[in-house]
């Protein structure tokens, strides 16, 4: 059975034809009913009225109220299809300034061994959770000169969505470990990373940050893991503050006060140190 068969069996008219046929040319499987109005120049009404019959037939499945996407036509029959929720996040920011970030993109740069059920997105813009699709979105707000550290990371040969590079993926990570899964898991992915992480980088992303935590943290662990000499740490520790900061914040403060990085050391050396055992 042809594609052009199978959908010419699900769609309902030249309408439809048209709003499959530009979504194609333009490589996107997911949409919003604004696209679907300036490609078939219908009115709102008459656009909502055409997806819900083509979500009838099969043609699109209905994320959330004004998010589609396309069911493909290698799917058959299939009425139900979502797409990737990474393409479906990329949608959800409404073309601000995105990436994917914290566990989110620690999962796609394997840098963890555990898989997280939620989706972490950083963006210029303020979003509210959400469920969509059956999946969990958490969107971080940024100012525009916290957006940096950012590549492509593509989704298939066709379709891409930004993503923190790596170095930012940590940095992320110790300023916020509640959203990466903690700070261990944090330190498991720097660990695993080592040979290919950029120390100059990284150390270069803490400072743009501004924030002392990060700072500590960061400090700390590189030196506990011996991936960067005393010359390499010098400009984190040349911007520390008298103030102490738990090692993990969403543990309970307690553990011993390391002078060296103005750190509490409220994990115990045994679970930063089984992190290199995998």
């Amino acid at each position: 059975m042809s594609n052009e068969y199978n959908y010419q069996q699900k769609t309902l008219g030249s309408r439809s034809a048209q709003l499959i046929a530009e979504l194609n040319e333009q490589r996107r499987t997911t949409f919003t009913l604004v696209d679907v109005c300036m490609i078939t120049g219908l009115s709102a009404a008459a656009a909502r009225s055409l997806v819900h019959k083509a979500q009838q037939r099969g043609v699109i499945t209905r994320l959330k109220p004004g998010l589609y996407n396309l069911v493909p036509f290698e799917l058959g029959w299939t009425t139900e299809h979502v797409d990737s929720p990474y393409v479906i996040a990329k949608e959800l920011t409404a073309e601000v300034t995105y990436f994917l970030s914290h566990g989110t993109a620690l999962e796609l740069h394997r840098m963890v061994t555990q898989p997280n059920f939620t989706i972490f997105v950083s963006c210029t813009k303020r979003i509210r959770p959400q469920t969509v699709g059956g999946y969990d979105f958490r969107f971080i707000h940024v100012s525009e000169a916290q957006a940096f550290g950012i590549t492509k990371h593509w989704i298939d040969k066709e379709r891409y969505v930004m993503i923190s590079d790596m170095e930012r993926t940590i940095v992320d990570g110790l300023k916020q470990p509640a959203f990466a899964g903690g700070i261990t898991e944090v330190a498991k992915g720097l660990w695993m990373k080592r040979d290919a992480l950029k120390v100059d980088r990284l150390v270069d992303y803490a400072l743009r940050l501004d924030v002392g935590a990060v700072v500590r943290r960061l400090g700390f662990l590189l030196e506990h893991y011996g991936m960067a000499d005393a010359l390499a740490l010098e400009p984190l520790r040349a911007n520390l503050t008298a103030t102490y900061q738990r090692l993990d914040p969403m543990l309970p403060a307690g553990g011993a006060f390391v002078s060296r990085w103005r750190v509490q050391l409220n994990v115990t050396t045994e679970e930063l140190d089984a992190v290199r055992l995998g």
